[in-house]
Parts: structure tokens; sequence; C-alpha cells
């Protein structure tokens, strides 16, 4: 799934607006340009897994009843950039949780590899025994 193809609901948006840093000068001290968007994540409409991975890949953004999300962006002068900047980052994170994480296959190693890696380790033993104080 591709970020653009992400439909977000407007019902599970709460936006408010704040104080950005950075460009501005003094402009920035006097303008809410900065966007902190709430998402409800069970208004999202997603099955429990891609939820799941969701929380996990928001990591700190969840809320610590992991009901909601919060993506603050600021980094434009421009209050709809920044509204832009934070509607894309959360597709961008809706994308990546609809990815299926690969399986992973549990593996062994061969009786042939057990025996080369004894066989270093003897070695390398052997070069370390021979290092110590010459007895005449």
């Amino acid at each position: 799934m591709k970020p653009e193809d992400v439909s977000i609901p407007e019902e599970a948006l709460e936006e408010s607006y704040l104080a950005a840093s950075g460009p501005g000068g003094q402009h920035a001290n006097t303008t809410e340009t900065g966007v902190q968007m709430r998402v409800d994540l069970t208004a999202l409409g997603l099955s429990g897994r891609v939820l799941n991975r969701l929380r996990h890949l928001a990591g700190s953004k969840v809320t610590k009843d992991r009901a909601a999300m919060i993506i603050t962006a600021k980094g434009s002068r421009s209050r709809e950039d920044n509204r832009r900047e934070a509607r894309a980052r959360l597709a961008e994170l809706i994308a990546k949780a609809h990815v299926m994480p690969k399986a992973r296959r549990k593996t062994k190693p061969s009786r042939a590899a057990k025996a080369r890696r004894t066989d270093s380790k003897v070695k390398r033993g052997a070069v370390k025994k021979m290092r110590g104080k010459v007895d005449y």
C-alpha cells in the first residue's frame, strides 16, 4: 500500500495550533503556524493486526491509553504546509503498518559448520598458548 492510497476519515482527526520554532523571524513569535494533530486510532477503522503494527511503528507518539496518536509538524512557516506535512506523515505510517512483516524461518548450523567453528577455536587457542613466557 502506498501513502497516496490511504484514506483518513476527518472525524478521526483533531487539530490544534501552536507557535512553531524555526524560520520566520519575529513573525514566528506572533503566529501559531505549528500543527499538533491528535488521531483517534479506533476511528481509523483498521484491522487488529494493522492497528497493533501502527502502534508499534508510532512508538512514543501513541498516548499512554493507546487510543490516540499525536503528530506534531512545525517545520514550515505556513500553517497549511504544516497541516499537509502532518497528514502525509500519518498516511506514511498507516501505509507502513499495512505491510505484513516477513516471517523468520529458524535455521540450524550444519554439522560441518559446527566442526569448522570448533577447529578455528582450537587453532586460535593454540596460538594464544604459545604467547607465554619461554622456559629454557
